[in-house]
């Protein structure tokens, strides 16, 4: 998607305004979306990614964010929201937003919109890191999506904290899409995080309950011998379950998050440029994401799989098509 060709407000109860605006999209067709509700201070469509023309543009579809909170308490050693709240006295510390100018803006935008969307929870926080306190971010929202059929809700979580997701016996407008990686680079680089199983044993309780479960691996780390680590990671999670769908990206680095955070040990894999920030090398990242799609082709006929922040040149060598992209945080 691109840039502005128009845009006009609705206005909802006379108070809270749901802004549209017309999309290129990633396919070449223009098309009127959701825009923001109101400042788009909570929910917003994240459009930052233009339409990709040089080899080295990297392919991100628009999709639209619910920051209900921000912040995140894993501290992974390279998340870009070191970068993004570097001028925040709190840093990553998370952060509640007014829950009353969320619950608004949630119910002006699923009366309003019409367009079918995912909204994702987790781009500036963890969707799941307040789930131990009284008021539960999950027992807040979902009962909001299920009181209608059209939009979804979307938690993105290195959490193992789903007891009151499992109470929950109304999900059909939620999706929830678990980070993983490789053991060696879990135990390197996520430190703060649930472990590796502790996540993967969450995952699929919410498979067995019903829940639409997603699964990221990103980034991924060519650490030494990295090819058995991701296999092994591929088949702990086909012993468990079947994800909806499966997003893989590398690991890549803007130069806020290299000059925010103090384990730098990662860094040195990064030697390749994009309007993305600095990237692993294109032949390295070819040979990560050949292995994976076709170790999940031949052992589990699985092809649900998706690129993030790759590039043009990277989905045409793989002989994949990224004006139809099918990746976590869209339809």
């Amino acid at each position: 998607m691109a840039s502005q060709i128009s845009l006009f407000d609705v206005a909802v109860n006379n108070r809270v305004k749901v802004k549209y605006k017309k999309y290129r999209l990633l396919n070449g067709k223009t098309k009127t979306l959701f825009q923001q509700v109101k400042d788009g201070s909570i929910i917003t469509r994240f459009d930052k990614t233009p339409l990709p023309r040089k080899a080295t543009d990297v392919i991100c579809p628009h999709f639209v964010e619910l920051k209900w909170a921000y912040g995140c308490p894993f501290d992974c050693s390279w998340c870009y929201l070191k970068g993004t709240f570097r001028f925040k006295p709190d840093g990553l510390k998370p952060v509640i937003k007014d829950m009353n100018k969320v619950g608004l803006h949630v119910k002006a935008f699923l009366d309003e919109v019409k367009e079918p969307e995912i909204l994702n929870t987790g781009e500036i926080a963890d969707s799941l890191m307040m789930e131990n306190g009284s008021n539960a971010f999950s027992k807040f929202i979902i009962p909001l999506f299920e009181t209608q059929n059209k939009h979804k809700v979307l938690f993105v979580t290195k959490s193992n904290n789903i007891k009151n997701l499992l109470k929950i016996n109304l999900h059909n407008q939620v999706i929830v899409s678990f980070s993983l990686n490789a053991l060696p680079v879990v135990e390197l680089w996520e430190r703060k995080a649930p472990r590796l199983l502790q996540r993967m044993r969450a995952a699929e309780k919410l498979y067995k309950a019903g829940y639409e479960v997603r699964i990221r691996i990103d980034p991924m780390v060519p650490i030494d011998n990295w090819e058995k680590p991701y296999r092994d990671l591929l088949d702990n999670i086909f012993s468990r379950f079947r994800p909806e769908r499966m997003t893989i990206g590398s690991l890549r680095g803007l130069q806020s998050t290299v000059n925010s955070t103090k384990d730098r040990s990662w860094v040195h894999y990064l030697k390749e440029t994009s309007n993305w920030g600095k990237k692993v090398d294109f032949t390295t990242r070819l040979k990560m994401y050949s292995s994976v799609t076709a170790y999940l082709r031949k052992e589990y006929r699985y092809n649900k799989v998706a690129l993030c922040k790759e590039t043009k040149a990277m989905w045409q060598k793989l002989g994949m098509n990224y004006k139809n992209i099918k990746c976590n945080c869209i339809w």
